[in-house]
């Protein structure tokens, strides 16, 4: 991965009052809260809920729960629940803009959440469509009226998705519309390679990692070390860092540290996708970086304290 060339600003520009584009995975998500360690061979008792989620679904809903920019996002679902999923987008403030794959069901992921663990959650997961999308449900048309375009992490873990990722990001490098992603999961990361997620992310203007992800692409120990380093490559690093805050890098080094908000926490599922779905928000609204990393963890804190990975809808 190559440092931004020269003359390149620092961070990512944009004019305000333009739409975010999500691009990413949409997906079912059953949540098994249980007490204690799974009883291997018998039962475990669990409280169990079928909610929508997804990463990149998630931060969308999350987008638009802050206000100010309008929200699309793009997702392929199977026509098992494509109607489900396209009515619970649209009543989170979500324009949808989903493709129904013919073949392959929603994705549905398994959330195991031990609530004597601090919700620490543990996730099983079937990709179903979502990682079926690919560039043939891309058209440039999909940047009208678009000020960001935001990619989930998920996108880079098939064929498919990586093919699309090339053409969008090459679309909206040809408007000048920023690019941001957020790597998603350490696992499937170190699955599929540091140096080649590095290359396929290469002119990205944000990054905005976990802790785990951001150690695992700088190849560092330290976290702010980490941060600093990948801000050297991406004009601006986010790094999200559950109750520990969050780091925001530029230009080789962290220029600020944002405390968390305090929250107790019932489901830990989907507080990454919050901070960035605020975050992003915050940024197309003309915020600055820090300002936007402090309304991420503000959103992080309403989201553990929820069953769910999506923004709690008023009655």
């Amino acid at each position: 991965m190559t440092s931004p060339p020269p003359g390149r600003s620092p961070g990512p520009a944009h004019v305000p009052g333009g739409a975010l584009l999500v691009v990413g995975d949409v997906i079912t998500d059953v949540v098994a809260r249980h007490r204690g360690p799974l009883a291997a061979g018998t039962d475990t008792a669990a409280a169990v809920r079928t909610v929508p989620g997804g990463a990149g679904a998630n931060v969308a809903c999350w987008a638009a729960r802050q206000g100010g920019p309008e929200v699309r996002f793009l997702g392929r679902v199977g026509a098992d629940s494509a109607a489900w999923h396209e009515r619970e987008l649209v009543a989170s403030g979500v324009r949808p803009l989903l493709v129904v794959d013919p073949l392959a069901p929603t994705g549905t992921v398994i959330c195991l959440v031990d609530t004597d663990d601090s919700a620490e959650r543990t996730f099983l997961t079937d990709s179903g469509a979502s990682l079926r999308l690919d560039a043939g449900d891309w058209s440039r048309e999909l940047l009208d009226g678009v000020a960001w375009l935001h990619l989930s992490g998920y996108l880079f873990f098939s064929a498919p998705c990586r093919a699309l990722v090339a053409v969008a990001v090459r679309s909206a490098r040809a408007r000048g519309v920023p690019v941001s992603v957020d790597p998603a999961s350490a696992g499937f990361l170190a699955e599929l390679g540091v140096g080649r997620f590095l290359a396929l992310i290469e002119g990205i203007d944000v990054l905005l990692p976990s802790r785990d992800e951001a150690r695992l692409l700088a190849g560092l120990p330290d976290t702010v070390d980490a941060a600093a380093e990948l801000s050297r490559h991406v004009p601006l690093v986010v790094v999200k860092q559950g109750d520990a805050g969050a780091l925001v890098a530029r230009s080789g080094a962290v220029r600020a540290r944002v405390p968390a908000r305090s929250a107790a926490a019932v489901d830990t599922t989907g507080a990454g996708d919050a901070f960035t779905g605020a975050f992003l928000a915050t940024l197309i609204a003309g915020g600055r970086p820090e300002e936007a990393a402090t309304e991420g963890c503000r959103a992080g804190a309403r989201a553990v304290q929820q069953v769910g990975a999506r923004p709690r809808r008023e009655a």
